[in-house]
Protein backbone atom coordinates (compact mmCIF):
# COMPACT_ATOMS: atom_id res chain seq x y z
CA UNK A 1 0.00 0.00 0.00
CA UNK A 2 1.48 3.34 -0.67
CA UNK A 3 1.63 6.35 2.04
CA UNK A 4 -1.43 7.71 0.15
CA UNK A 5 -4.12 7.07 -2.11
CA UNK A 6 -2.48 8.94 -4.94
CA UNK A 7 1.09 10.11 -3.58
CA UNK A 8 3.01 11.87 -6.15
CA UNK A 9 5.94 9.76 -7.94
CA UNK A 10 8.80 11.21 -5.99
CA UNK A 11 7.15 10.72 -2.80
CA UNK A 12 6.96 6.78 -3.47
CA UNK A 13 8.80 4.66 -1.28
CA UNK A 14 9.42 1.06 -1.78
CA UNK A 15 10.58 -0.90 1.10
CA UNK A 16 12.86 -3.12 1.44
CA UNK A 17 13.20 -6.69 2.02
CA UNK A 18 9.54 -6.59 2.27
CA UNK A 19 8.64 -10.69 1.31
CA UNK A 20 11.78 -11.43 3.31
CA UNK A 21 10.44 -9.63 6.31
CA UNK A 22 7.02 -10.47 6.12
CA UNK A 23 8.36 -14.31 6.30
CA UNK A 24 10.89 -14.19 9.09
CA UNK A 25 8.64 -11.92 11.05
CA UNK A 26 5.61 -14.19 10.54
CA UNK A 27 2.74 -11.68 11.50
CA UNK A 28 -0.20 -13.24 12.58
CA UNK A 29 -3.88 -12.01 13.43
CA UNK A 30 -4.06 -9.63 16.43
CA UNK A 31 -0.79 -9.16 16.65
CA UNK A 32 1.09 -5.88 18.14
CA UNK A 33 3.61 -4.45 16.63
CA UNK A 34 6.18 -1.36 16.85
CA UNK A 35 8.01 -0.33 14.34
CA UNK A 36 10.68 2.33 15.43
CA UNK A 37 11.81 3.53 12.17
CA UNK A 38 8.39 3.61 10.39
CA UNK A 39 9.01 6.42 7.12
CA UNK A 40 5.96 6.64 4.82
CA UNK A 41 4.65 3.09 5.80
CA UNK A 42 6.13 0.48 3.15
CA UNK A 43 6.24 -2.29 5.61
CA UNK A 44 3.95 -1.14 8.49
CA UNK A 45 1.02 -1.03 6.01
CA UNK A 46 1.42 -4.74 5.04
CA UNK A 47 2.05 -6.06 8.53
CA UNK A 48 -1.16 -3.83 9.82
CA UNK A 49 -3.19 -5.50 6.71
CA UNK A 50 -2.26 -8.48 8.18
CA UNK A 51 -2.71 -8.18 11.99
CA UNK A 52 -4.90 -5.74 12.07
CA UNK A 53 -4.19 -4.80 15.46
CA UNK A 54 -3.86 -1.28 14.94
CA UNK A 55 -4.74 0.19 18.63
CA UNK A 56 -2.02 -1.75 20.22
CA UNK A 57 0.58 -1.00 17.28
CA UNK A 58 2.79 2.04 17.61
CA UNK A 59 4.88 3.62 14.82
CA UNK A 60 7.82 6.01 15.44
CA UNK A 61 9.58 8.56 13.17
CA UNK A 62 12.02 11.68 13.73
CA UNK A 63 11.01 13.08 10.06
CA UNK A 64 8.23 15.14 10.52
CA UNK A 65 7.46 14.57 6.75
CA UNK A 66 6.94 10.77 7.99
CA UNK A 67 4.87 11.20 10.73
CA UNK A 68 2.27 13.57 8.38
CA UNK A 69 2.48 10.37 5.80
CA UNK A 70 1.43 7.86 8.47
CA UNK A 71 -1.96 10.31 9.80
CA UNK A 72 -3.68 7.64 7.96
CA UNK A 73 -2.90 4.89 9.90
CA UNK A 74 -3.06 7.19 12.81
CA UNK A 75 -6.92 7.62 12.09
CA UNK A 76 -6.87 3.63 12.26
CA UNK A 77 -6.42 4.08 16.21
CA UNK A 78 -2.37 3.45 15.49
CA UNK A 79 -0.47 5.41 17.83
CA UNK A 80 2.56 7.70 16.16
CA UNK A 81 5.27 9.03 17.91
CA UNK A 82 7.17 11.52 16.55
CA UNK A 83 10.85 10.98 18.00
CA UNK A 84 14.25 9.35 17.25
CA UNK A 85 13.94 5.85 17.66
CA UNK A 86 16.26 5.92 21.45
CA UNK A 87 13.81 8.43 23.04
CA UNK A 88 10.89 6.13 21.76
CA UNK A 89 12.63 2.82 23.02
CA UNK A 90 12.78 4.54 26.35
CA UNK A 91 9.39 5.57 26.78
CA UNK A 92 7.85 2.67 25.71
CA UNK A 93 9.89 1.06 28.43
CA UNK A 94 8.81 3.31 30.77
CA UNK A 95 5.51 2.72 30.10
CA UNK A 96 5.69 -0.93 30.32
CA UNK A 97 4.81 -1.75 26.65
CA UNK A 98 6.03 -5.15 25.06
CA UNK A 99 4.95 -6.13 21.53
CA UNK A 100 5.02 -9.59 19.46
CA UNK A 101 6.88 -7.49 16.96
CA UNK A 102 9.83 -4.91 16.58
CA UNK A 103 11.19 -3.80 13.35
CA UNK A 104 14.33 -1.20 12.30
CA UNK A 105 14.83 -0.29 9.35
CA UNK A 106 18.06 1.92 9.26
CA UNK A 107 18.09 3.16 5.84
CA UNK A 108 17.32 6.68 4.24
CA UNK A 109 13.97 6.50 2.58
CA UNK A 110 13.62 6.84 -1.06
CA UNK A 111 11.73 10.22 -0.03
CA UNK A 112 14.45 11.69 1.74
CA UNK A 113 16.99 11.32 -0.88
CA UNK A 114 14.72 12.48 -3.77
CA UNK A 115 13.38 15.47 -2.07
CA UNK A 116 16.60 18.51 -3.18
CA UNK A 117 15.43 20.58 -0.11
CA UNK A 118 16.76 17.43 2.27
CA UNK A 119 19.89 17.40 1.30
CA UNK A 120 20.71 13.76 1.49
CA UNK A 121 21.77 13.32 -2.22
CA UNK A 122 23.92 15.43 -4.76
CA UNK A 123 22.32 14.11 -7.80
CA UNK A 124 20.29 17.98 -8.04
CA UNK A 125 21.61 21.13 -5.85
CA UNK A 126 20.00 21.48 -2.76
CA UNK A 127 21.17 23.04 1.15
CA UNK A 128 23.43 21.27 2.91
CA UNK A 129 21.04 19.84 5.37
CA UNK A 130 20.94 15.79 5.90
CA UNK A 131 18.70 16.18 9.23
CA UNK A 132 16.71 13.20 9.87
CA UNK A 133 14.14 15.32 12.37
CA UNK A 134 14.61 19.10 11.32
CA UNK A 135 13.47 20.06 14.74
CA UNK A 136 17.83 19.80 15.53
CA UNK A 137 19.77 22.70 14.91
CA UNK A 138 22.88 20.86 13.61
CA UNK A 139 22.99 20.67 9.52
CA UNK A 140 25.70 19.32 7.00
CA UNK A 141 26.56 22.96 6.57
CA UNK A 142 27.58 23.97 9.88
CA UNK A 143 29.54 20.99 10.23
CA UNK A 144 31.11 21.45 6.90
CA UNK A 145 31.78 25.15 7.79
CA UNK A 146 33.02 25.15 11.73
CA UNK A 147 34.94 21.47 11.89
CA UNK A 148 38.65 21.43 11.65
CA UNK A 149 39.83 19.70 9.22
CA UNK A 150 41.25 16.84 11.73
CA UNK A 151 37.45 16.33 12.92
CA UNK A 152 36.11 16.83 9.03
CA UNK A 153 38.99 13.84 7.94
CA UNK A 154 38.16 11.67 11.28
CA UNK A 155 34.33 11.53 10.18
CA UNK A 156 34.90 11.01 6.38
CA UNK A 157 37.63 8.22 7.45
CA UNK A 158 35.27 6.88 10.06
CA UNK A 159 31.79 7.14 8.89
CA UNK A 160 32.60 7.22 5.46
CA UNK A 161 35.13 4.34 5.29
CA UNK A 162 37.03 6.29 3.08
CA UNK A 163 40.94 5.73 3.07
CA UNK A 164 42.62 7.96 5.30
CA UNK A 165 44.49 9.96 2.76
CA UNK A 166 41.52 10.81 0.71
CA UNK A 167 39.44 11.69 3.68
CA UNK A 168 42.71 13.82 4.84
CA UNK A 169 42.81 15.63 1.39
CA UNK A 170 38.94 16.07 1.04
CA UNK A 171 38.90 17.47 4.61
CA UNK A 172 41.80 20.08 3.38
CA UNK A 173 40.02 21.02 0.16
CA UNK A 174 36.89 21.69 2.36
CA UNK A 175 38.39 23.81 4.77
CA UNK A 176 40.41 25.96 2.02
CA UNK A 177 37.55 26.59 -0.26
CA UNK A 178 34.45 27.35 2.99
CA UNK A 179 32.06 28.29 2.77
CA UNK A 180 29.84 25.92 1.42
CA UNK A 181 26.38 25.41 1.13
CA UNK A 182 24.93 23.33 -1.39
CA UNK A 183 25.37 19.68 -1.90
CA UNK A 184 26.39 19.79 -5.61
CA UNK A 185 28.94 22.92 -4.52
CA UNK A 186 30.59 20.28 -2.00
CA UNK A 187 30.38 17.22 -4.39
CA UNK A 188 32.10 19.24 -7.33
CA UNK A 189 34.78 19.98 -4.86
CA UNK A 190 35.28 16.40 -3.98
CA UNK A 191 34.86 15.25 -7.80
CA UNK A 192 37.89 17.79 -8.15
CA UNK A 193 40.51 16.15 -5.34
CA UNK A 194 40.26 13.09 -6.54
CA UNK A 195 43.01 11.44 -8.55
CA UNK A 196 42.77 8.85 -11.00
CA UNK A 197 39.44 7.19 -13.01
CA UNK A 198 35.93 6.34 -11.14
CA UNK A 199 33.33 4.19 -12.46
CA UNK A 200 29.98 3.97 -10.85
CA UNK A 201 30.76 5.22 -7.36
CA UNK A 202 30.91 8.75 -7.40
CA UNK A 203 34.03 10.06 -5.56
CA UNK A 204 31.68 12.41 -2.66
CA UNK A 205 29.07 9.00 -2.01
CA UNK A 206 31.38 7.75 1.27
CA UNK A 207 31.78 11.64 2.28
CA UNK A 208 28.40 12.20 1.92
CA UNK A 209 27.14 8.87 4.07
CA UNK A 210 29.68 10.28 6.76
CA UNK A 211 27.99 13.18 7.18
CA UNK A 212 24.94 12.02 7.58
CA UNK A 213 25.61 10.22 9.93
CA UNK A 214 27.18 12.34 12.20
CA UNK A 215 24.71 14.86 11.79
CA UNK A 216 22.12 12.44 12.53
CA UNK A 217 24.51 10.59 15.10
CA UNK A 218 23.08 7.47 13.91
CA UNK A 219 25.20 5.12 14.83
CA UNK A 220 25.41 6.11 18.58
CA UNK A 221 21.31 6.18 18.16
CA UNK A 222 22.00 2.56 17.49
CA UNK A 223 24.35 1.73 19.76
CA UNK A 224 21.91 2.72 22.60
CA UNK A 225 19.15 0.89 20.99
CA UNK A 226 19.70 -2.20 20.86
CA UNK A 227 19.65 -2.94 24.62
CA UNK A 228 16.20 -1.46 25.36
CA UNK A 229 15.11 -4.54 21.95
CA UNK A 230 14.85 -7.29 24.55
CA UNK A 231 12.47 -5.49 26.90
CA UNK A 232 9.89 -4.31 24.55
CA UNK A 233 9.05 -7.99 23.25
CA UNK A 234 6.82 -10.07 24.40
CA UNK A 235 7.91 -13.70 24.87
CA UNK A 236 7.86 -15.36 21.32
CA UNK A 237 8.25 -11.83 19.79
CA UNK A 238 10.40 -11.35 16.70
CA UNK A 239 12.47 -8.45 16.14
CA UNK A 240 14.25 -7.72 12.72
CA UNK A 241 17.01 -5.39 11.68
CA UNK A 242 17.53 -3.74 8.36
CA UNK A 243 21.10 -2.48 7.97
CA UNK A 244 22.73 -0.81 5.05
CA UNK A 245 26.36 -0.52 4.94
CA UNK A 246 28.88 -2.13 7.22
CA UNK A 247 28.95 0.35 10.42
CA UNK A 248 25.17 -0.47 11.03
CA UNK A 249 25.38 -4.11 10.53
CA UNK A 250 28.89 -4.80 12.65
CA UNK A 251 26.73 -3.38 15.43
CA UNK A 252 23.79 -5.88 14.90
CA UNK A 253 25.74 -8.53 14.32
CA UNK A 254 28.19 -8.16 17.60
CA UNK A 255 24.31 -7.36 19.43
CA UNK A 256 23.12 -10.61 18.42
CA UNK A 257 25.74 -12.30 19.05
CA UNK A 258 26.50 -11.62 22.55
CA UNK A 259 22.62 -12.55 23.14
CA UNK A 260 23.43 -15.73 21.17
CA UNK A 261 25.99 -16.60 23.02
CA UNK A 262 25.08 -16.00 26.53
CA UNK A 263 23.83 -19.32 27.17
CA UNK A 264 20.86 -19.39 30.05
CA UNK A 265 21.20 -15.84 30.33
CA UNK A 266 20.28 -14.86 26.70
CA UNK A 267 17.09 -12.95 26.05
CA UNK A 268 17.30 -13.50 22.34
CA UNK A 269 17.53 -17.19 19.77
CA UNK A 270 18.39 -16.04 16.47
CA UNK A 271 16.41 -16.52 13.39
CA UNK A 272 19.01 -16.24 10.52
CA UNK A 273 21.87 -17.70 10.74
CA UNK A 274 23.14 -15.66 8.57
CA UNK A 275 21.88 -11.97 7.16
CA UNK A 276 19.55 -11.88 3.98
CA UNK A 277 20.94 -9.89 1.37
CA UNK A 278 18.56 -7.43 -0.53
CA UNK A 279 21.34 -7.86 -3.61
CA UNK A 280 19.79 -11.95 -3.29
CA UNK A 281 16.40 -11.58 -2.12
CA UNK A 282 15.40 -8.15 -3.19
CA UNK A 283 17.16 -7.94 -6.60
CA UNK A 284 14.56 -5.26 -8.77
CA UNK A 285 14.64 -2.84 -5.52
CA UNK A 286 17.92 -0.54 -6.74
CA UNK A 287 17.94 0.97 -3.15
CA UNK A 288 18.11 -2.84 -1.46
CA UNK A 289 21.59 -3.61 -2.90
CA UNK A 290 23.39 -3.57 0.31
CA UNK A 291 20.97 -4.48 2.70
CA UNK A 292 21.16 -7.05 5.35
CA UNK A 293 18.19 -8.23 7.07
CA UNK A 294 18.65 -10.04 11.05
CA UNK A 295 15.92 -11.55 12.91
CA UNK A 296 15.64 -12.86 16.20
CA UNK A 297 13.56 -13.87 18.59
CA UNK A 298 12.98 -13.46 22.16
CA UNK A 299 12.57 -16.88 24.42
Amino acid sequence: MSIKEHPPQNLLHVPVLLESTLELLDPKKGESYLDLTAGYGGHANRILDITGNFAESVLVDRDDSAIKCLEPLSNRGTRLLHKDFVSAARQLTDEGRKFDMILVDLGVSSPQLDQTDRGFSFTNSGPLDMRMDRRQVRTAEMLVNTASAAELARIISEYGEEPAGFSRTIATAIVANRPLSKTNELAELIKKTYRGKWKKIHPATRTFQALRIAVNEELRQIEDLLPHLPDLLKPGGRVGIISFHSLEDRLVKNFFKEQFDAGYEAELFPLTKRPVLGSQNDVHNPRARSSKLRVAVKK
